[in-house]
């Protein structure tokens, strides 16, 4: 058994796709229109042919929900790992990325929050 799709609601699927790929540095990976949405993918550039993470709309009430209440008590969507999060941090913030937490010691890993602008608190960590 292997993942291979991952997925995060978005509340725009368009914007979503922009600060994923221009934002975090992923490369579209899927685009294929599906009713009123789309089946949208990215991945890591180094890592295409492993995990995809699907940009899934909120178009669903239920999910809606369960996105702001996640947002609204500050927890996170899904994790990013990094090799290098205080560079991730540094060249995101100077692209204007917004976060919720500096990155920080927790034991055996740094971490650090930041909004994705589409309804979601992203966890960022660096394990070491």
């Amino acid at each position: 058994m292997k993942i291979r799709l991952s997925s995060v609601m978005v509340d725009d699927q368009d914007k979503a796709l922009s600060f994923y790929t221009d934002m975090l540095g992923f490369v579209k990976k899927t685009d294929i229109p599906i009713g009123s949405a789309r089946w949208l993918t990215v991945a890591s550039p180094d890592e295409q042919e492993k995990v995809e993470l699907v940009l899934e709309p909120t178009a669903f009430p239920p999910a809606r929900r369960y996105q702001k209440e996640l947002f609204d008590a500050g927890i996170p969507a899904t994790a990013f790992a990094s090799d290098d999060l205080q560079a991730e941090y540094d060249r995101m913030r100077g692209l204007g990325v917004v976060f919720r937490s500096a990155p920080a010691k927790a034991g055996p890993v740094t971490v650090a929050v930041f909004e994705d602008t589409c309804g979601n608190l992203i966890q960022l960590y660096e394990l070491k």
